[in-house]
């Protein structure tokens, strides 16, 4: 069995705090509470927020339906534009389905380049590149789209779809472990498929068609026919990671099956142990969780640990990794990694220091399920609140409430 770095058992969770509304949430108990960043604003089940880091300061939240919207970082501000509409070409049928990523060109500023990750009919998965608009700062130039990669899946969950461009310049995708449960085609394990992974591509190059492989990536020298693409694996669906910008660290929040939720960080080459593992635990595939374990673990000698794991107890089921907070307001929480669960909406808090992880600090709670969290280009974290049935929601920051 593996052996589990540190502290292992989260504090037990708490019940959604009644009779909250959608504009402040401040459970008694918690030191901090979620107010409504931008008021006048609601959106249809966002699942991410982004800047452009081009010295607009404006805010980039996507929409599971296939549109990203665009408006000035100002709390009063009235109304948000269409920056990019594809809802024609995403299906969405499949809750973990639709428009799922967008990350900024490190140079957008001057060549206008982002990316998306998205589904397409018939369930499969597409990383494209756009262009702005050259009339239009807040439009996209539609017709520019240049496919990158194509994920074809069998199942319509595991998607995975977080986009972020490393301190190294290089794009890093999320790739879910193809669907299914217990990774019924030993994805994870197999290094042949990009499935389960964490990829890293130079978008700066052609090498590869539309885009090229790192010279240090672990594998991109082909061996033994693995994937060039591959920088991490063993994977079930990482769903949201986040580099920090002061130590270049690379947190990933990744989906447990039935029993645990973990926090990773992702190192170059490195094994999670999917589906050998789930989390720090040999993973069981009997009872409700099916799927045999891949017959690669027979001959698994080593696997990274989670530095954070939290068990399904009080409704906590899946995990949202978030960032770490280098932000101007709350300062309290400066070098702490904030993440949630999707399903109780409940946030909490760890610090790392390289070998070893703080006591959990129960942060806050959410009127509703987080998707997503997401910073501006000050470093100020903000939390998207999604609705499952689709009702119009908010994106929300913390605010300190108490010493």
């Amino acid at each position: 069995m593996k052996q589990i770095i540190l502290l292992a058992a989260v504090l037990a969770a708490m019940s959604l705090a009644a009779g909250c509304d959608d504009d402040s949430v401040a459970p008694a108990n918690h030191i901090y509470q979620l107010v409504a960043a931008y008021p006048n604003l609601t959106f249809v089940q966002p699942v991410d927020c982004q800047n452009a880091g081009d010295g607009s300061d404006r805010v980039f939240v996507v929409e599971r339906r296939g549109t990203v919207k665009v408006f000035a970082n100002e709390e009063t501000v009235a109304a948000a534009k269409t920056f990019l509409d594809i809802s024609g070409n995403v299906h969405n049928a499949g809750l973990e389905q639709g428009l799922l990523g967008l990350a900024f060109h490190p140079d957008y500023a001057a060549n206008g380049r982002f990316f998306v990750y998205y589904t397409v009919a018939g369930g499969d998965n597409r990383l494209s590149r756009f262009e702005v608009s050259a009339t239009n700062p807040d439009s996209t130039d539609q017709s520019t789209e240049t496919v990158l990669m194509t994920f074809t899946k069998t199942a319509s969950n595991h998607n995975g779809g977080q986009l972020a461009f490393g301190p190294d310049g290089f794009l890093y995708v999320a790739v879910g472990d193809g669907g299914g449960a217990g990774d019924p085609d030993d994805n994870a394990q197999d290094l042949t498929t990009v499935f389960g992974t964490i990829l890293r591509l130079d978008v700066d190059s052609n090498s590869q068609g539309n885009y090229g492989i790192p010279d240090t990536n672990p594998f991109a020298l082909n061996i033994k026919g693995y994937r060039p693409e591959i920088y991490a694996y063993g994977l079930r669906n990482p769903w949201r990671f986040s580099f920090d910008p002061v130590t270049g660290r690379l947190y990933a929040g990744d989906v447990g099956q039935g029993k645990w939720e973990e926090i990773d960080i992702i190192d170059i080459g490195g094994n999670y142990g999917w589906d050998c593992f789930e989390g720090a635990h040999e993973y069981d595939a009997g009872g409700a969780d099916p799927g045999a374990p891949s017959p690669l673990c027979d001959t698994l000698k080593t696997a990274i640990d989670p530095i954070y794991e939290y068990p399904h107890a009080d409704g906590n089921v899946s995990v949202t990794g978030g960032h770490v907070y280098r932000g101007p307001t709350v300062t309290s929480l400066e070098g702490v990694y904030l993440f949630a669960d999707y399903n109780t909406g409940l946030i909490w808090g760890i610090e790392y220091d390289g070998s070893s992880v703080s006591p959990v600090i129960d942060v806050a709670d959410s009127p509703g399920r987080i998707s997503a969290f997401g910073v501006d280009e000050a470093g100020e974290l903000y939390i998207c609140d999604f609705d499952a049935g689709g009702a119009a929601t908010r994106v929300y920051k913390l605010k300190q409430t108490a010493e």
